[in-house]
């Protein structure tokens, strides 16, 4: 005979909370409705659950990965990308570095990782180096410090974007390692440069500690190298010339 722990459905109302149903199980177990119940409270609990990891995450509008043009790029690896979105290194907890100019689809490419990762259950945030540096170094003491490093630190993946776009100096150094180190072969972290390593002593001229803040985030890393010209700039030049084509001729 089963007993109500052995029962799935009194299981998943136990999971809900739902303890005014849990009292009278007894009572309303043989009901008809309250699978449906049951169903409609985990589906509203899920929804209201990805709409916070959603809001936490602090994704700026993107396009969604079907409108990635892949023949644009000169140099780009298709199938590594694809295989990233299996999520595997988010099990490995391993990193992924993109790579390349400007407009070849970097920050495109991180921010719907970042979103499959949301929709499959997992937490996630993305910034800008910049903003997160900022941020971190406005923070006023030690504990303050602390406290806001979780925001950075917590989130099963985490999207640095536009790393080597501006210079920093060796407290925002100080403060990325920081923060790599704290991830490190615990949870991932998916970061977008336009420099190769070879030059990120530039981004930070006056750190020590460069060669092992790249150290840090290269171990157990998927480095997608992406060539090519400015999407943006093709687009663009794209509007220009359908503008220039609908302007009527000048009579003679």
């Amino acid at each position: 005979m089963k007993t109500t722990t052995d029962d799935p459905l009194r299981r998943r109302a136990l999971a809900l909370g739902l303890h005014g149903v849990l009292v009278h199980w007894n009572t309303i177990a043989h009901e008809p409705w309250l699978t449906r119940l049951i169903e409609l409270e985990e589906a509203e609990r899920k929804r209201r659950n990805y709409e916070r990891r959603l809001r936490d995450a602090q994704l700026t509008a993107t396009k969604p990965l079907a409108e990635f043009d892949w023949k644009h790029p000169t140099k780009i690896d298709q199938g590594l990308i694809q295989e990233l979105f299996a999520l595997h290194f988010l099990r490995d907890a391993a990193n992924v570095v993109f790579i390349g100019p400007n407009g070849v689809g970097k920050t495109m490419l991180a921010q719907n990782l970042a979103l499959h990762a949301l929709g499959l259950g997992h937490t996630a945030r993305f910034t800008s180096a910049s903003a997160m540096l900022t941020d971190l170094a406005a923070q006023d003491g030690a504990l303050a410090l602390k406290r806001r490093f979780r925001r950075f630190t917590k989130p099963e993946l985490l999207v640095i974007d536009e790393v080597g776009y501006l210079s920093y100096s060796d407290r925002s150094a100080d403060l990325l390692f920081e923060v790599l180190n704290q991830r490190y072969q615990r949870v991932s972290t998916v970061v977008t440069t336009n420099r190769p390593f070879s030059e990120w002593s530039e981004i930070f001229p006056n750190a020590t500690c460069v060669g092992t803040l790249v150290d840090r985030l290269c171990h157990q890393a998927e480095i997608v190298e992406i060539a090519g010209d400015s999407y943006r700039l093709k687009e663009a030049k794209e509007r220009r010339t359908r503008r220039s084509r609908r302007q009527p001729t000048p009579a003679t």
